[in-house]
């Protein structure tokens, strides 16, 4: 027997190296493997060939994959082995731990992982109940050496994480082994605090002796890490009081091990992990000791201890970063809660600690700690604690570094620089950080003003003041990112990073100073002050008067207290609406002076928004100063006209008096009205060739340089759909009801009393508005293909989905930040493309806004309806998806409008996407089946991009069906908790809106609702699918309970949500969503209709006996509400059979552990055969009972 196994084994030696060198072809690489797997799926001598293999004279890589044969005879071949073959491979495998490795520090790494593998998955198999002394076993082992405690950490380290982490067991093996691990875990873990700190003291004795002993030392210190290692995959799980136990012993020794640079790493880990344990508040409470004074002078001194970029160092500092963190919450948790815990002395060195990381260059640290300071900054106690509001000033002061853009990867700048290399992959990833970072300081820096308000406003006036001061430093111009022009900032300059950063704090600072100061403890007098110095600060560089303008309006609230600085401010930010650099008036503007025209127009804006009341003093003066502005055809952009109207229409609001304001809106927009009823702007909007041919979009364009003749016509479309859209948006009747009547805006009341409320822009608007039908009409019209065959070749790309949304919809960040000098369209395609995208987005946002602005005015017109279906419905089906927009008219339409109106417009639009979705998840599906070869890189993109396209598109359906017909009544919902998952399902209430009910009495459109819900459940969408099983479905189903349903319509239903669960089964969020419905279902419905029966016959693997008792309790309907829990749980047991398998685990060889004789007393025999159903394999060993293998011995 001994020669024809050692022959196999030679063979099987020559295939691992064959398979494992890199000159093997892939023929005889293939060839090695398909050898080697049949070897171990049938040879009858895997066990003595891996034994062989397996010994200390072979090479690691053979020994190893002799450990990998005797890993897959025990987990797939131990059910069929003789009890005799089992217990001679337990003997074998540890004789392997205590002789069969080299010394702890020549063993390779590998090999101790695959011993301690085959280990785990006889205990896995055969604990506690057939392996009682394993646990002594274990122990006895380590008396052996330091190589054999090694492997024991090993071993308890994998146990512990398949049964807790991976729960890689049935139920009842992973109970037994959790339930036997938890009896003893006192000795366990003073098994492991004695193996630690053994070693941890022959590491510290030995590790300054000579080289022999030094060697010693390594394995202590080999044994240390294995042990912390271990130890950390307990304390996630056991109860708190052994590892708070003793006074929190375990926790002292890991704070004195961080100063030990070579186990400091490991301690923090574990320490990390123990003080992020929740828990009941009154558990938690011991964790307060690490506030005392030698726990935390050791936690501050490996905080502030220096360190460069050295890898297994910068990672311990993120470790006990992660650490002050989870410090931080627990204190926060803590003081002020009913368990009397004090602010602990030592907070000031613990917020010391915490600076050191707030303070480091690395950008990551940074950014780590600042959620913590805002629980502390936001704390009712702690922050009135005079330690946090020293912090607090320290912290605002930091700030002031901290906010500044630097430390790219790609530069060398900073010392932050190096960190972001390791932390990295790109400057984009550093600048998305830096954008996350900034906004969580922002936080942090509004809640630190909110204790030392008057010392952050100093800190911001100095701040601002010494940026004034400085002179501008444009940095290196000629850098790869940027094309500025001689003696402009770039937007990674020196100064340029300063002055945004300064802004940013300046304005965290003012925004919290005037919600939380009363009026007479405002410093008006240092406030104005620090106005006037920035309004009369003079500056040719957009991006720093960019930052002015967004520091007046910060500072704007102080001009209310002083009218008569008003047209000073207003006189500063004019001029940048219409700013020009030196010459460049023929040219096109750079990115950064659009830019700040654009910041200039929005600045008139907000603040004629917020403080519209204070600016209608201003109002003639201003109304004449944008007359002027616009006499001058070159000097406005159309879409800054325009937001110079919307901020007139704001300040109008406040005329109070419906004639004056409809007055000025008629006057403010004739030039817009003639233009737009004009004859030939009539012509251009209802035939698609003449508008191309008036855009310019049939033209062929040779030379990208050459001028763009037709941009003009494009401007004046944009222009008025624009000034339509601003007018809808701003104009309105006053907010207080008095005041409304008092104008004459109201024009009657509603039958509930409510008013009802006349918009001084209605009448000017309705003029306009059947233009604007046929601009619809003739954009969706525009989709054709006669219609697209008259773009020229410049032009065949326009209807495409711009880079923006693609990016958008890929998740992919906006490129890097110095691209200010570029156009804002690179090229005339580019710009038509832009025309096109935002004319439909706007010409849907006038239709959404015209609701709310016009109320009955809009919706009482004559054939809206038809209109609506005439222009927005044509040709839908031509509509890419990228184009389609949610119809938000329909949220604001008055009840008596339903009928005429919203029923019309609905029933088309949902038998519609319906259609298309339905069309679009097929066609995807075919495409994921049939797609099995090599394709371009660009092909790919564009099908995610589609596919990512039809999952938005169908968010925003199911996002307007339950804004719509299914109107809830929030506060009636409740909420049900999934037994075995924790998770929360809201169960909608019955009530409907009025609208829903509206809706609902029209069959055609119920029916389509109904089969867009259901189908929505299987499409490969789990947000969606969850929305829809916990929302919608049950709420449109149950409206149809009581009446006589088709057994066909049944058998769909019921079938759509198990398809749902075969689809999304394995994410527990769908799971428990669809398993509630499932049942809904199946209780609401089984009584009256067998085809549920049939179906619940046809699940794999469903329990015939269990399934006839749930189903004579669904029919008899004898569970009460105490079982409900229970009730769910055998029917999710029921239909465990339809839940679909992750793409990674369907191909998985399974793996069957039995179950062995239950350590728990047996229950008094039931009937009732839902109570003892499981997943898990068959009661094993039934033969074997009184085999010597129960005791292994």
């Amino acid at each position: 027997m001994a020669e024809p196994i050692r022959a196999l084994c030679d063979e099987l030696i020559k295939a691992v190296n064959v398979m494992m060198e890199a000159e093997s072809s892939q023929t005889y690489r293939l060839e090695a493997l398909k050898f080697i797997e049949e070897f171990k799926e049938k040879s009858p001598f895997c066990v003595e060939c891996g034994l062989q293999l397996a010994e200390k004279s072979q090479t690691a890589v053979v020994r190893h994959f002799g450990l990998q044969i005797l890993e897959h005879v025990v987990k797939f071949k131990w059910n069929d082995m003789a009890p005799q073959e089992k217990l001679q491979l337990k003997n074998c495998t540890m004789g392997l731990l205590s002789d069969g490795t080299h010394p702890i520090l020549q063993e390779e790494c590998h090999v101790k992982d695959a011993l301690s593998r085959i280990v785990v998955e006889m205990i896995k198999r055969e604990w506690p109940q057939h392996w009682p002394d394993m646990l002594k076993e274990m122990e006895a082992l380590t008396a052996m050496g330091d190589a054999q405690t090694e492997l024991v950490m090993l071993v308890l380290l994998r146990l512990a994480e398949d049964v807790i982490t991976f729960q890689t067991l049935p139920t009842q093996r992973r109970r037994d082994i959790q339930h036997t691990l938890t009896q003893n875990m006192d000795s366990i873990f003073t098994f492991l605090l004695g193996i630690l700190q053994l070693h941890v003291n022959e590491y510290k004795k030995m590790i300054k002796l000579p080289f022999f002993l030094s060697l010693q030392a390594k394995a202590h210190w080999r044994v240390g890490v294995a042990t912390l290692n271990t130890l950390a995959g307990y304390i996630d799980w056991v109860a708190l009081v052994h590892i708070t136990s003793d006074n929190c012993h375990l926790l002292e020794i890991l704070c004195l091990l961080l100063s030990e640079p070579e186990l400091q790493l490991e301690a923090a880990e574990c320490l990390l992990i123990a003080i992020s344990r929740k828990g009941k508040l009154e558990e938690r409470k011991p964790f307060m000791v690490l506030f005392d004074e030698v726990a935390m002078n050791y936690i501050l001194s490996a905080a502030q201890s220096s360190g460069g970029i050295v890898e297994r160092r910068y990672t311990f500092l993120k470790r006990l970063c992660q650490v002050l963190c989870a410090l931080g919450s627990q204190i926060c948790s803590l003081v002020g809660s009913d368990f009397e815990v004090q602010v602990p002395l030592n907070l000031d060195k613990y917020m010391e600690a915490l600076f050191a990381f707030t303070t480091h260059p690395s950008q990551l640290l940074r950014s780590s700690t600042q959620m913590t300071w805002g629980n502390l900054f936001r704390h009712e106690i702690l922050s009135k604690d005079a330690v946090v509001g020293q912090m607090a000033i320290k912290y605002l002061r930091a700030a002031r570094i901290s906010l500044v853009k630097t430390g790219f990867p790609s530069k060398n700048d900073c010392p932050g620089c190096e960190f972001s290399r390791v932390d990295f992959d790109s400057d984009e990833d550093f600048n998305c950080s830096f954008n996350s970072f900034r906004a969580q300081q922002g936080e942090a820096v509004r809640l630190a003003c909110k204790i030392v308000p008057f010392e952050a406003f100093q800190i911001a006036r100095e701040w601002v003041q010494y940026q004034i001061c400085t002179p501008i430093d444009t940095g290196n111009t000629t850098c790869e990112y940027s094309k500025t022009e001689k003696g402009l900032c770039s937007a990674l300059s020196l100064t340029a990073v300063q002055w945004d950063a300064m802004t940013f704090f300046t304005e965290s600072v003012l925004g919290q100073l005037f919600k939380i100061l009363e009026k007479e403890k405002i410093p008006i007098d240092e406030g104005m002050e620090l106005l006037q110095m920035v309004v009369n600060y003079e500056t040719r560089d957009p991006l720093i008067l960019s930052c002015v303008l967004t520091i007046i309006s910060s500072l704007f609230p102080f001009v209310t207290h002083q009218p008569h600085f008003l047209p000073q401010v207003l006189f500063k930010i004019f001029p940048s609406i219409t700013f020009e650099l030196v010459e460049e008036c023929k040219a096109p503007r750079t990115r950064a002076v659009k830019n700040l025209r654009r910041h200039a127009c929005s600045s008139i804006i907000r603040i004629c928004r917020d403080y519209s009341d204070f600016m209608l003093p201003c109002f003639d003066m201003m109304y004449e100063h944008v007359k002027k502005l616009f006499s001058s055809e070159l000097l406005l952009t159309q879409m800054e006209k325009c937001a110079l109207m919307e901020a007139l229409i704001l300040i109008s609001n406040q005329f109070k008096d419906y004639n004056k304001q409809k007055a000025f809106l008629k006057e403010l927009m004739a030039p817009v009205t003639a233009q737009w009823l004009s004859e030939e702007m009539k012509s251009v909007l209802l035939d698609p060739a003449t508008f191309l041919a008036y855009v310019g979009a049939d033209q062929v364009i040779s030379d990208a340089d050459t001028e763009d003749q037709m941009g003009i016509n494009r401007s004046r479309i944009s222009f008025c759909v624009n000034t339509i859209l601003g007018v809808v948006k701003r104009a309105r009747w006053p907010a207080n009801p008095e005041e409304a009547k008092a104008g004459g805006f109201v024009v009657s009341t509603a039958s509930d009393g409510a008013p009802i409320y006349r918009n001084p822009c209605a009448e000017p608007l309705q003029a306009l508005l059947p233009n604007l039908f046929a601009l619809i009409r003739t954009q969706n019209n525009l989709f054709l293909s006669e219609n697209i065959n008259r773009l020229s070749k410049t032009f065949t790309r326009v209807y495409d989905i711009m880079d923006v949304e693609k990016n958008f919809a890929l998740g992919i960040p906006q490129p890097l930040l110095d691209a200010y000098d570029s156009s804002a369209y690179r090229n005339i395609a580019e710009r038509m493309q832009g025309f096109f995208s935002s004319l439909y987005d706007n010409c849907y946002h006038v239709l959404g806004n015209a609701g709310p602005c016009m109320q009955q005015d809009f919706y009482a017109i004559e054939g809206l309806a038809e209109q609506i279906v005439g222009s927005a419905f044509t040709h839908l089906d031509s509509v890419p998806d990228h184009r389609l927009r949610p119809l938000q008219l329909v949220m604001s339409c008055p009840h008596d409008y339903y009928d005429s109106l919203l029923n019309p417009l609905l029933g088309p639009l949902f038998t519609y996407l319906l259609q298309v979705i339905l069309t679009s998840y097929t066609i995807s599906g075919s495409i994921a089946q049939e797609e099995d070869e090599a394709y371009e890189e660009n092909h790919v993109t564009q099908e995610v991009v589609e596919e990512q396209l039809l999952r938005l598109v169908t968010r925003e359906v199911m996002d307007l069906l339950s804004k719509l017909p299914l109107c809830m009544c929030r506060d009636e919902e409740m909420v049900l908790m999934d037994s075995s998952q924790g998770i929360q399902m809201n169960t909608p209430s019955d009530e409907l809106s009025e609208l829903g009910k509206c809706l609902l009495q029209s069959e055609d459109i119920y029916m389509t609702l109904l089969t867009i819900c259901f189908n929505s459940l299987s499409w490969k969408d789990t947000i969606n699918c969850q929305r829809c099983a916990s929302v919608l479905c049950w709420t449109l189903l149950k409206q149809v309970l009581g009446c006589n349903l088709l057994p066909d319509a049944v058998t769909w239903l019921y079938t759509s949500v198990l398809k749902g669960l075969q689809m999304h089964g394995q994410h527990e969020g769908c799971n428990a969503a669809l398993t509630q419905l499932a049942l809904f279902i199946y209780e609401s419905l089984r009584p009256r209709y067998n085809e549920l029966r049939f179906i619940m016959n046809q699940i794999p693997d469903i329990h015939v006996e269990a399934l006839e008792q749930f189903d004579q309790k669904t029919i008899q309907s004898t569970v009460s509400k105490a079982g409900e829990k229970k009730k769910r749980e055998q029917f999710k047991r029921l239909i465990a059979g339809t839940v679909g398998k992750p793409l990674g685990q369907q191909f998985k060889k399974e793996v069957h552990i039995r179950n062995l004789p239950s350590l728990f007393k047996k229950p008094k025999p039931t009937r009732d055969i839902l109570e003892n159903t499981d997943t898990a394999e068959p009661q094993p060993y039934e033969d074997c009972q009184a085999k010597s293998i129960q005791e292994f011995e």
